[in-house]
């Protein structure tokens, strides 16, 4: 089967929206493959963090992403055959991973490695750019967003519910923060995708956005 005609559903959105949630859980009920690139930029950074390569030597970080080893299994993701998934939740890789994503040739060391996902039955990519840098024919778009407060929230109960301490007034600042970054980046910047579908999730459940998400794409099939 060509390339193109692998279908591709990009969810694409800001930190803690949910993103990650929903695509997992439609990719699963499509028996898609799954792509999850904001994991590629915080395995990046992960990698840099542990060989102490700095924010300012873009080349080698260039480097580190071109070279990762990276597979999804589930839920689960191995780094080089090691499961990284808790370690590049920490705070410390996010921040590092928004950054980094702002360098060009980080970038484009990862855009060969995410198209490498496109494959039968078809693919459910999440991330900020998947729908107007990766796959920009991609069979359906989704910009899947809530409020800060409400990303705070959760992102608060998923570290209290880990056994991580957790200060709402830090992850308020933060997620704005990050955003500030995301949309404000020259490069490839947290915008809606042309023909995205939008979809505020600050008051729906998980299962309520995964429904949707598969509505519309029952549509287009």
């Amino acid at each position: 089967m060509p390339t193109s005609n692998i279908p591709v559903i990009a969810i694409d959105g800001p930190t803690a929206s949910g993103k990650g949630t929903v695509a997992h859980k439609v990719a699963d009920r499509l028996k898609f493959h799954y792509l999850d690139s904001g994991a590629l930029y915080r395995l990046t950074a992960l990698s840099a963090i542990r060989r102490d390569t700095p924010l300012t030597d873009e080349h080698a970080l260039a480097k580190l992403a071109e070279h990762l080893s990276v597979h999804f299994s589930g839920p689960d993701i191995l780094l080089a055959n090691e499961n990284v998934t808790q370690a590049i939740r920490a705070e410390s890789v996010g921040n590092m991973a928004s950054k980094i994503a702002a360098l060009p040739a980080v970038r484009q060391a990862l855009f060969s490695l995410q198209l490498g996902f496109r494959k039968p039955p078809g693919l459910v990519a999440d991330g900020r750019d998947m729908g107007t840098v990766i796959f920009p024919h991609a069979q359906l778009k989704v910009f899947l967003t809530a409020s800060v407060a409400a990303r705070a929230q959760r992102r608060y109960k998923q570290l209290i519910d880990k056994g991580i301490p957790a200060n709402m007034e830090d992850l308020l600042s933060d997620l704005q923060a990050r955003d500030d970054r995301d949309t404000q980046r020259a490069i490839a910047p947290l915008v809606p995708a042309e023909g995205a579908r939008l979809l505020d999730t600050s008051n729906m459940t998980a299962d309520e956005a995964i429904e949707q998400v598969l509505k519309w794409y029952a549509e287009i099939k």
